[in-house]
C-alpha cells in the first residue's frame, strides 16, 4: 500500500486503519466518498477484498422467479408493482412457478421474491416452498424479502417470528436482502411511504437470524439520497451485524431510474457506483461479501468492480423482471460458462456456490481432496 499516495491525497489515517484492519468511522467514510481519485478508494477496498478472499469470485447456478408484481406499496422508484386488476399484473400459480424453477439447467439456488399481494396467503407461499423442494432438491430455497415477512404477518394476524418458523419449516434455508432502500425516515417517506420502516426492516432481520435464518442486505443508491445517508445506512447494517451476525453478503443495487414515479432522471455514474461499492466494502468489516450485481451494473462495469471489493457476481439468474422493469440493459441471463469467463477475463478465480457461498463443483472437490 503506496501511504505516500494516501498522504498527497489526505488520507494517510484512513489507509493505515485499512491495513491494521480497524473499523472504519462514519467521518473516514465520508472524506472517501469525498476523494477525487476513485481508483485510490478502490485500491483499499481491493486490499480488503484480497485479505477476505484472495482472487476468488464466486457465482451460483441460481433461477430468478419473481411469481406477482401485484403490491400494496405502490413505491415511487418501483417500475414493476402494479395494482390488482391493472394491466400487465401477474400472479403465478404454483404450477406455473414449478415450471420456471424447472428450466434450464437444475439450479443451486431458487430466489424468489414478489410484491406484497394483498390476499394471497401465507399457506400459498408454504406450499410453493415444499413443492420446490420436492421438485429440486438439491436447491437451496432463497426467498422472499424482509418486507414481505412483514406482510405476510399482517395479513395472517401472526407475528413475523412465526411467519419466519413456518416457512423456515416449509423449506425456506436462506433470504435476499431486497426492501432495505434507504434506511433514513427523510428519504424512506419519499420514496417508499407505505414500505415498513428501516427499523422494521433490521428488526425482521434480527429475528431471521435468531431462528436460524441467514440473510442477504442491500442498499438503493443514486437516487435521492446523500452520501451521508449511504453511509449511515451502512452503519445501521454493520450494527445489526455485529448483534445478530446473520447478513452474509452485501447487495449494493444501483437505482435504475426509467419507468418510474420518483422522477429522477438519472441513476449514478460508472464512478459513483464503483466509489460506492468500495465504500461498501470499506465500512462493512463484519459482512464476508459483497456483490457486484450485473443485472444492475452490466457485465462490463460488474467486472471491474471486481477490483473495487467485490467478490460475487449473483449468478445464471434465468429470467429477473425488477431490474428490467425498471430499465436495466443487461441481459436476462448468463450461463455458467460466460460467468467463468467473465471471472477469468477481469483477472480472478471463478468458484461456484451455493446460495449460502459453500463451494460446490470442483471447488469443493478439490478442497475435500487437500
Amino acid at each position: 500500500m503506496d501511504m505516500n499516495w494516501y498522504d498527497s491525497l489526505g488520507l494517510a489515517d484512513v489507509a493505515r486503519k485499512v491495513a491494521d484492519g480497524e473499523r472504519l468511522s462514519m467521518e473516514d467514510g465520508e472524506r472517501l466518498f469525498a476523494c477525487p481519485d476513485v481508483t485510490a478508494v478502490g485500491a483499499l477496498a481491493h486490499h480488503v477484498r484480497t485479505r477476505l478472499h484472495g482472487d476468488k469470485t464466486y457465482y451460483v447456478v441460481n433461477r430468478q422467479i419473481n411469481y406477482t408484481n401485484i403490491c400494496v406499496n405502490g413505491c415511487l422508484f418501483c417500475a414493476y408493482g402494479r395494482e390488482r386488476g391493472q394491466q400487465g399484473a401477474f400472479l403465478l400459480s404454483q404450477d406455473e412457478i414449478l415450471a420456471k424453477a424447472r428450466e434450464g439447467i437444475p439450479p443451486a439456488e431458487i430466489h424468489a421474491v414478489g410484491g406484497c399481494h394483498p390476499e394471497t396467503p401465507l399457506s400459498f407461499y408454504e406450499e410453493m416452498l415444499r413443492e420446490l423442494g420436492k421438485a429440486l432438491p438439491e436447491a437451496e430455497l432463497k426467498c422472499f424479502t424482509l418486507v414481505e415477512i412483514a406482510h405476510f404477518a399482517h395479513l395472517e394476524g401472526c407475528s413475523t417470528r412465526e411467519v419466519l418458523l413456518r416457512l423456515k419449516d416449509a423449506g425456506l434455508v436462506m433470504m435476499p436482502g431486497g426492501g432495505a432502500e434507504i434506511f433514513s425516515p427523510e428519504i424512506r417517506t419519499r420514496i417508499c411511504p407505505k414500505k415498513i420502516t428501516g427499523e422494521e426492516w433490521l428488526r425482521i432481520a434480527g429475528e431471521a437470524h435468531e431462528v436460524g435464518i441467514p440473510t442477504n442486505c442491500t442498499m438503493l443508491y443514486g437516487h435521492i439520497e446523500s452520501t451521508r445517508h449511504r453511509l449511515e445506512h451502512l452503519d445501521e447494517l454493520r450494527r445489526q451485524q455485529d448483534k445478530s451476525h446473520g447478513f452474509v453478503c452485501f447487495v449494493p443495487l444501483s437505482f435504475q431510474a426509467r419507468n418510474n414515479l420518483l422522477g429522477v432522471e438519472h441513476g449514478p455514474t460508472g464512478v459513483d457506483d464503483l466509489k460506492t461499492i468500495a465504500i461498501s466494502r470499506l465500512m462493512l468489516d463484519n459482512i464476508p461479501h459483497l456483490k457486484a450485481y450485473w443485472i444492475m451494473l452490466g457485465t462490463k462495469l460488474a467486472q471491474t468492480a471486481l477490483w473495487f471489493g467485490a467478490d460475487d457476481l449473483d449468478g445464471t439468474i434465468v429470467e429477473e423482471k425488477i431490474g428490467h422493469m425498471a430499465g436495466a440493459d443487461s441481459a436476462a441471463s448468463l450461463s455458467r460458462e460466460e460467468l467463468n469467463e467473465m471471472i477469468r477475463g477481469a483477472g480472478f478465480t471463478p468458484v461456484e456456490r451455493s446460495a449460502r457461498f459453500s463451494e460446490r463443483g470442483e471447488n469443493a472437490a478439490a478442497k475435500e481432496v487437500a
